[in-house]
């Protein structure tokens, strides 16, 4: 079965601002960016792929188009480890992270999904899942002001969220947030790598009577695993880390550091499902629980549901805590009662509306 084409795809999604306008990266956003591949085979199955596109999506775009496609044009889909790794050794030199790295993890979702299809079974059953349906945790986009984020919490809680996840790194407000809630709400926060070490452990010990689940990424830069090797050690708050950690190599040096409680890859950034299956593994010889990292809202999300529903624990699905004017995507997206549930269609479930697709196509 032969790959005959590769295209990337850039959506743009409105966000529905029922409160404050959300503040990812401390910059205002009315919208957040999607960028999908499609993968076309000479068997008639059609692959999606999904890449990291927070911040770089034009980035990554251009390197889908032009430097991954022309390379995976023609090549065997079936292939997928052989693939992958080829592509990864002869491109090295644009960089182990960052936008090709990205551009690489959706071709190997799309891959994957198209595997799933040609067997006629959901992803995760291909790794011997059988879980269908995984407890969800609300990831709270940054607001500028303590009100907004206790009623975005509030309503998170009131669909049936469980735990919540804060991207904030003001003592105070932190503070606030934790005493309108109360004690008994599981709560973490995403720091987002704004502290050196010193820094971070002077602020974690100020945190400590806040009962958090886990400090997230608190210390710049993020491949420094001495530092959070070192605020894990002296601190009482459980470190969480990873979705800026880019294979399964970088991972094992941040296990052998001990540098983490909560290993968070992100399927989009890492190098895809195959990446993916090594750091799961690892990380579970190390005794260290995977969290992973989804903040996107399609191939990448089902991705990571069904990694996690053929894990060896059962872990937690963090689901961006947004809604959108119009998306492509099916019910997956949207958890019920608390819970993300795994979809149980052949491949990864996750096929888009392609007449919303077009409508948000900007690139």
């Amino acid at each position: 079965m032969k790959i005959t084409s590769v295209e990337s795809i850039l959506l743009n999604l409105s966000l529905r601002i029922t409160a404050g306008v959300p503040m990812p990266g401390g910059i205002p956003r009315r919208h957040l960016e999607c960028l999908l591949v499609r993968v076309e085979t000479d068997a008639g199955i059609t692959g999606w792929g999904e890449a990291f596109a927070l911040s770089s999506a034009r980035a990554t775009h251009a390197a889908i188009e032009h430097v991954i496609a022309p390379r995976a044009i023609g090549r065997d889909a079936t292939q997928i480890a052989p693939l992958m790794y080829e592509l990864a050794k002869g491109l090295h030199n644009a960089g182990r992270s960052g936008p090709v790295v990205f551009g690489l993890s959706a071709l190997d979702i799309a891959l994957w999904d198209i595997a799933a299809k040609h067997a006629g079974q959901p992803l995760h059953r291909l790794f011997g899942g059988t879980r269908a349906a995984l407890p969800a945790y609300a990831s709270l986009m940054r607001y500028a002001d303590a009100d907004t984020i206790v009623a975005m919490a509030r309503e998170a809680l009131s669909k049936g969220y469980r735990f919540l996840k804060l991207h904030e790194h003001r003592p105070d407000v932190l503070r606030s947030v934790r005493a309108a809630l109360g004690p008994e709400v599981p709560l973490m926060v995403d720091c987002n790598c704004p502290w050196n070490v010193d820094e971070a452990l002077r602020i974690s010990r100020e945190l400590e009577d806040l009962n958090l689940m886990w400090l997230e990424e608190p210390t710049f830069p993020p491949e420094d695993h001495a530092a959070l090797a070192r605020l894990r050690s002296s601190g009482r708050i459980p470190i969480a880390a990873g979705e800026n950690t880019a294979n399964a190599f970088e991972f094992r040096r941040l296990f052998e550091a001990g540098a983490v409680s909560y290993a968070q890859p992100s399927v989009t950034k890492v190098g895809g499902v195959t990446e993916m299956c090594k750091v799961m593994a690892m990380a579970d010889s190390f005794g260290i629980a995977i969290v992973p990292h989804s903040p996107y809202f399609g191939p990448g999300l089902a991705a990571s549901m069904h990694l996690c529903a053929a894990a060896a624990k059962e872990t937690w699905i963090e689901r961006y805590y947004c809604d959108f004017e119009h998306h492509p995507f099916g019910g997956y997206i949207d958890p019920s009662e608390g819970d993300m549930l795994v979809p149980q269609g052949p491949g990864l479930g996750a096929d888009p509306d392609m007449a919303i697709v077009e409508k948000l196509r900007v690139a």
